[in-house]
């Protein structure tokens, strides 16, 4: 007890004998923890004669405080720690290199993806509506124009408009132009375009109004036997054959209104059949290949192929209605495909012009469908077709399904994710 207060009496005897007489505080204690030092000249051992040293100007401390003080302050941060930044030295040819290294990885590495930026409608003050269109459509156009250049699709030599003979009348060849849309609905290119051929040189004088009118049902069915549900089209087919003869004067409507009455042609059809046998562009063909790129886009949120027909036409120039189902067409086919799109070999995606692209997207899933599909054929008549003859594919955006069977025909169907995909539907909206 004697020699704690003793020692309090000296402490307090050196402290008023100090000239400098400071105070031992928290702030001090943390300022020189923090490396934070005066312009104060120390001993090369940084410490006093009396065993103090100098912080920041805030006091002394004592020598072996400061050396634990110094040792803290540069062992590793724990969590939580907040560490100003420091400047560290590279050497140049180190330095080169780093930048060099990131400039490489700039240039090569894919834009950001951009925001989706649709149409907008406009509705003025004397309640006229404008469609302002995306702004960076023409340049979305123009990219896509150029893949197809590079990328040759089943439809740039299969597609209904090039299947027509060129060496029949005028009225033929516009016949055959709508045959092979009606054809095509929900089958492959591929399998429409060898139908067509089989009608041409299989039928009697070949595939006109008369051949039609004169080919018996089943023997027109076996013709065309590998086409998605070829039997209802068989009879889609004789009765426009009836139709176009006896209120047609045997040749095919040249309005939409007229296409779109005879049995099993849908509005997709009847403008791409305007355009390509009459000339006429009068609508934009809208397919599911138009529907699902156009809203990968960002262009417009549809549900519907219809929709979508009425929000390109509100803003697309006329002057790109005949084209744009074949660009798009051709790019899903190849390229923007229904499952597993392929945006790395996509130069909208490399030049960041596609808000849906994923180049690092996981490979789809393809698998046989391991139950019966049953789908309807006939009134009253369902077809069962067997496992092995079932195939899916299908992503996070959409499916595409293929069904073979001998009722049925080789169907191809695909529809986006979560939408219902009903066969028979499609066929009788003549999509």
């Amino acid at each position: 007890m004697r020699t704690s207060r003793v020692s309090r009496e000296t402490a307090n005897v050196v402290n008023a004998l100090s000239s400098d007489r400071k105070r031992f505080t928290r702030q001090a204690l943390q300022s020189y923890a923090n490396g934070a030092n005066d312009a104060v000249q120390l001993d090369p051992t940084g410490a006093s004669k009396d065993g103090f040293t100098t912080s920041n100007g805030h006091g002394l401390v004592p020598t072996s405080l400061g050396k634990r003080k110094r040792e803290d302050a540069t062992a590793t941060p724990t969590k939580g720690t907040k560490l100003e930044a420091t400047n560290t030295r590279r050497s140049p040819r180190k330095a080169t290199k780093i930048e060099e290294a990131e400039d490489e990885l700039e240039a090569t590495s894919i834009p950001r993806k951009p925001r989706r930026q649709p149409a907008k409608h406009i509705k003025g003050p004397n309640g006229i509506t404008t469609t302002e269109p995306p702004p960076n459509w023409e340049e979305v156009y123009n990219a896509t124009a150029a893949i197809r250049k590079r990328i040759i699709a089943p439809v740039d030599t299969m597609g209904c408009e090039s299947l027509a003979e060129d060496h029949r009348p005028p009225k033929d060849q516009r016949l055959q132009t709508l045959v092979s849309l009606m054809l095509s609905s929900q089958t492959k290119d591929t399998v429409t375009a060898a139908a067509i051929k089989n009608l041409q040189e299989n039928m009697p004088g070949g595939l006109t109004l008369d051949g039609l009118l004169a080919v018996e049902p089943a023997v027109l069915n076996d013709l065309i036997g590998k086409v998605g549900f070829h039997n209802n089209k068989t009879k889609y087919l004789k009765s426009t054959a009836l139709i176009l003869q006896d209120k047609y004067a045997g040749d095919i409507p040249d309005t939409i209104e007229g296409l779109v009455s005879l049995p099993g042609v849908g509005p997709k059809m009847a403008y791409l059949c305007m355009s390509a046998a009459w000339g006429r562009d009068e609508g934009i063909g809208v397919d599911v290949h138009v529907h699902r790129i156009t809203n990968l886009w960002g262009w417009h949120k549809t549900s519907t192929p219809e929709q979508t027909r009425a929000e390109l036409e509100s803003w697309l120039p006329k002057e790109k209605w005949h084209d744009i189902n074949h660009l798009l067409v051709g790019l899903g086919q190849t390229v923007c495909l229904p499952a597993g799109r392929r945006c790395g070999e996509c130069d909208l995606a490399v030049k960041g012009l596609c808000p849906s692209a994923e180049v690092r997207k996981v490979s789809p899933v393809k698998k046989r469908v391991k139950r019966e599909v049953q789908i309807k054929v006939e009134d009253g008549v369902v077809d069962p077709v067997k496992d092995d003859k079932v195939e899916m594919i299908a992503d996070d955006v959409a499916v595409k399904v293929e069904v073979e069977s001998d009722g049925v025909g080789l169907v191809e169907a695909q529809a986006t994710a979560g939408s219902t995909l009903d066969l028979e539907a499609a066929i009788q909206r003549g999509e």
